[in-house]
């Protein structure tokens, strides 16, 4: 059964975050879907671990969810040149692939986040 949990909070993350890249900024990248799964798989198995109170999963999520990032901008910016995204006019961008700004609004984002992946555990531990 976590398998099929692991996999349906993939695909949550997969769809919910290119429909809120396309709102936002109107267009996403492939490999947008895929991190927005992996971050929303891997917030799913934080906050599950015990006593994980939803602050400690905003820090350990947007620490996480940086680290996604940096790793993915890393490939897909600096190694393939598909320049999905760009940080560098922000301050303190490491590389251009992840900034402090980012790594706050990803900790906001493990707000909705967190509910999301105790609705999911209520519905599929049954």
């Amino acid at each position: 059964m976590k398998y099929a949990q692991y996999m349906f909070t993939f695909l949550m993350g997969y769809f919910l975050y290119a429909f809120v890249e396309v709102v936002s900024r109107g267009y996403t990248h492939w490999t947008m879907c895929l991190t927005g799964g992996a971050a929303l798989t891997m917030l799913y198995f934080i906050s599950r671990l015990p006593a994980m109170t939803l602050i400690r999963c905003c820090i350990i999520g947007a620490a996480a969810i940086t680290a996604i990032e940096f790793a993915v901008g890393i490939f897909d910016n600096l190694i393939m040149h598909w320049h999905v995204w760009d940080y560098s006019d922000q301050p303190l961008n490491v590389l251009g692939q992840i900034c402090p700004l980012f790594t706050v609004l990803w900790g906001i984002l493990c707000i909705p986040a967190f509910f999301l992946c105790q609705m999911i555990r209520r519905r599929l531990d049954q």
